[in-house]
């Protein structure tokens, strides 16, 4: 196959605006659903903004039901309790509400509810998906409530196998949300520490998919505008969290980042994933600190891609220095930490997480195969400082 050989798939349906959270009911009922489940976390499901979703939903006489028991790093568990809270209270389509942990688990259980096979099996390697029973699975609406993951426009779930500790991905075309809900004021009340962190994984996202080498001019375009807008409006967002075109461009920034990646992500990720595995931090603060230490690993590929690129966001020096310095004065103004200590994450691990990196679906779209002895290398630098 060439090089410029690709096979692209674009994404959904997707509504913008303040207040648009008012045509949930309609979004629902346009799928076909009449007793939708609202799967969110525990955290927002004592918030009254679910509370009013599912109230819409009621006065539109859609029968809604609410499940809420996912972690902060969904496990399989919580997928199969989603599973059977379907399935008890006869439901017939999913409304995906959160953050990208809350949206990958809806995601994951809108797909389940119709399988015979255990989850695992769905795991994206190979022509797995293909095993999936796709006319059985759940119609869903997607509503993030932070801009970070993007979870809203992927066809994929990132579901924590706590057996094996390791963070599995979740694959098939049809797990992608058939109708997205943008409405920044779902993300008003966000602290500034998470509206940080959630905006630096829309900043990873866009920036693993523009760095990766595989052919998707397409996908390289929205990252570009994606890394700008992250720029231009998220120190806006973390300063002032009622300042509603920052929170709108972050939302959109979050999902362009989601849909630049189907090019690939990298390093960043793969230790990641395999860090949130393990400790159940964070994901879009691990990638935030992760960052810098991955670009600089990456450099020798990524030199002239990234010169290109500072063009673009207009930075003062446009070459890979000044790319660099960017980056790490972000960081600070947004107070994310610079080392993963800072985040009680030490050493004692680093040659499993080398070895899990190394095998992680996100490294086969890093710029440079490194080997699980090179991905040791950059956590302990991470975990140090040493940069």
């Amino acid at each position: 196959m060439s090089e410029l050989s690709a096979n692209w798939n674009y994404p959904n349906n997707i509504r913008v605006g303040a207040g648009c959270i008012n045509e949930l009911a309609m979004a629902c009922k346009n799928l076909g659903m009449q007793a939708p489940l609202l799967i969110t976390d525990p955290g927002l499901a004592q918030l009254s903004m679910v509370q009013q979703a599912v109230d819409r939903c009621n006065a539109a006489n859609l029968r809604c039901g609410l499940f809420s028991n996912i972690q902060g790093n969904p496990n399989g568990q919580n997928v199969n309790d989603g599973v059977v809270a379907y399935k008890t209270g006869g439901h017939d389509g999913v409304i995906a509400f959160g953050g990208g942990s809350a949206l990958d688990a809806a995601k994951a259980v809108a797909l389940m509810v119709g399988q015979d096979r255990p989850l695992w099996d769905f795991e994206d390697i190979g022509d797995n998906w293909t095993r999936v029973n796709a006319d059985a699975m759940a119609p869903i609406v997607a509503v993030p409530t932070t801009a970070g993951t993007g979870s809203e426009v992927g066809r994929a779930s990132v579901i924590t196998d706590t057996e094996h500790e390791v963070k599995r991905i979740i694959f098939h075309p049809k797990i992608l949300p058939s109708q997205v809900i943008l409405d920044p004021e779902l993300t008003l009340g966000l602290p500034a520490n998470i509206t940080a962190a959630t905006g630096m994984d829309a900043l990873a996202h866009n920036l693993e998919a523009f760095c990766s080498p595989f052919y998707h001019p397409m996908a390289d375009g929205i990252a570009m505008e994606g890394m700008r807008l992250v720029k231009d409006y998220l120190p806006r967002a973390v300063a002032d969290g009622n300042d509603m075109e920052a929170r709108t461009q972050m939302l959109v920034a979050s999902s362009m980042g989601a849909t630049a990646f189907q090019k690939g992500l990298g390093g960043m990720h793969a230790i990641a994933h395999s860090l949130g595995a393990l400790y159940g931090a964070h994901h879009g603060l691990l990638n935030a600190i992760l960052m810098p230490y991955i670009v600089k690993a990456n450099k020798a590929s990524i030199e002239g891609r990234i010169e290109r690129l500072g063009h673009y966001l207009q930075l003062d020096d446009p070459g890979f220095t000044g790319f660099m310095n960017w980056i790490l004065a972000m960081r600070n103004q947004l107070d994310i930490p610079h080392e993963l200590s800072a985040i009680d994450i030490d050493e004692a691990q680093a040659e499993r997480i080398g070895k899990m990196s190394a095998s992680d679906a996100a490294a086969s779209g890093n710029p440079i195969a490194f080997s699980a002895e090179r991905y040791a290398e950059i956590f302990t630098d991470a975990v140090n400082g040493s940069l």
